[in-house]
């Protein structure tokens, strides 16, 4: 599910719409395919540091995407869980630097939910879209879209705090996350005081934001503002620019607005 917006002003994204792809490939077609964008993707760019090193993989981070998108699924859980199963209870995943300020799952994680296999899905087919990845991977012929690792629950966090909003289990769609829906979209339509921008949108995207209780559009629309953000920051100096840290560690990435 993809959200589209566009900027009204300094402190205000206008949602537009959404777009929904039947598979993988039809999504990575769409992305190549548009010739300008800048998104905001809930799934990680990088493999933690002391992972790569433990594993003896590439340090570089292209080499290192080539190297784990040639393997199977299998071997990768293979691989991470006796990496989990030889260190000591509370400390069995390796965790990059910005899982700390984003409260996000380790990238090596392979169930609940499973990153490692929406990194292992997504960014190669970011690359093949001629994506430039801010820190991480610029292509050859330039920078018209421009992918950032955004994370939906940091956000919904700030605005309000660790109470669920979706479920993919229907017994669990209860009333109670819908409220939570009503007040986090609510919150974004007055605006995050962090970030310095609200979310505007018209009563049919509201209700369907309300009611999709696997919150797939409002997971969406919050990449969405965080994608807003970095963009206003493009310019951002010193850096990589796009609002992420001047000391941007480039093998694991950074998640937007962390």
């Amino acid at each position: 599910m993809v959200a589209l917006g566009a900027a009204r002003g300094t402190a205000t994204i206008a949602l537009t719409g959404f777009v929904a792809f039947p598979t993988l490939d039809a999504w990575g077609r769409w992305l190549a395919d548009t010739p300008a964008w800048v998104g905001g993707f809930d799934l990680p760019f990088g493999l933690p540091r002391e992972l790569v090193l433990q594993l003896g993989w590439p340090l570089e981070w292209a080499p290192l995407i080539d190297h784990y998108a040639s393997l199977g699924r299998d071997e990768i859980r293979g691989r991470f869980a006796a990496f989990c199963a030889a260190r000591p209870t509370g400390g069995k995943f390796a965790h990059r630097r910005t899982d700390g300020p984003a409260g996000s799952s380790p990238s090596m994680k392979w169930v609940n939910p499973p990153v490692a296999f929406m990194l292992h899905a997504g960014v190669p087919r970011l690359i093949a879209a001629g994506a430039t990845l801010p820190g991480l991977h610029a292509p050859a012929e330039g920078g018209a879209r421009i992918a950032l690792e955004a994370y939906p629950g940091l956000l919904a966090r700030e605005l309000i705090g660790r109470r669920s909003y979706k479920s993919d289990a229907g017994a669990a769609q209860t009333e109670e996350r819908r409220q939570a829906r009503v007040d986090l979209l609510a919150a974004l339509e007055r605006g995050s005081p962090r970030l310095g921008l609200r979310l505007a949108i018209d009563d049919a995207a509201r209700t369907l934001l309300l009611d999709d209780a696997k919150g797939d559009c409002l997971d969406a629309a919050l990449c969405l503002l965080q994608a807003g953000w970095a963009a206003a920051r493009r310019e951002s100096h010193p850096g990589p620019g796009w609002g992420l840290p001047a000391d941007i560690d480039p093998l694991e990435g950074w998640i937007v607005t962390a």
